[in-house]
């Protein structure tokens, strides 16, 4: 069975992911998988080369994220070419490590996708688990955790979409409103009632 795991900015999926590591379950990072496919040398850094030019190469060979950032910033044409040649990369390596994963013998993996339902990619997985928080906490968690102003906190909740409409899309919900422990309980619940233990075959 292949879980995927998500949530909004704040809401505690890392830490949700974290538990399900410390468990035994294998994991599929997409925000790993996005660095990974833009390493020096590769073909997607090489595309991403040709579509906006040397200034986005740094020194060292890696990609200038600063400079890509503010290309795509302001340009939706520029963002969406970028997008046309990360996305597809992303999803071909992370189906990759799935395949890899599978021959080895695990018979649950785990696919942490932070914008699983903004891009479209349910299909990628047999069970959604959505780690969820009420807007007032995960703007807390925003302004205190993460340093931000009202107004930033407030820009990236906007920018993702609302949590009501990734619980409805989810198989489970957990509500990470409370300490870890209830979190946890929430977590082997799902777990027990999906049958799905982290040994392999």
């Amino acid at each position: 069975m292949i879980i995927g795991l998500t949530g909004s900015i704040a809401s505690g999926k890392s830490t949700v992911s974290e538990m399900l590591k410390n468990e035994g379950y294998p994991i599929i990072d997409a925000d790993l998988v996005a660095r990974l496919v833009v390493e020096p040398g590769s073909e997607t850094l090489e595309q991403i080369r040709q579509a906006f030019g040397s200034e986005v190469i740094s020194s060292d060979g890696t990609m200038n994220r600063a400079k890509v950032g503010e290309i795509i910033f302001n340009d939706p044409v520029s963002r969406k070419t970028l997008n046309d040649i990360i996305h597809p990369a992303i999803r071909q390596e992370m189906l990759k490590q799935r395949y890899e994963l599978l021959e080895q013998g695990f018979k649950i993996i785990i696919m942490d996708i932070p914008l699983l339902f903004e891009s479209r990619l349910q299909y990628l997985v047999d069970k959604i688990m959505v780690v969820s928080v009420t807007e007032e906490n995960q703007f807390k968690r925003l302004v205190e955790r993460n340093g931000f102003t009202e107004k930033e906190a407030r820009v990236r909740i906007n920018s993702q979409l609302p949590m009501s409409v990734k619980e409805d899309g989810a198989d489970a919900v957990i509500y990470n409103n409370g300490s870890l422990e209830e979190t946890k309980q929430q977590l082997s619940r799902i777990l027990v009632n999906w049958q799905a233990n982290s040994e392999k075959e």
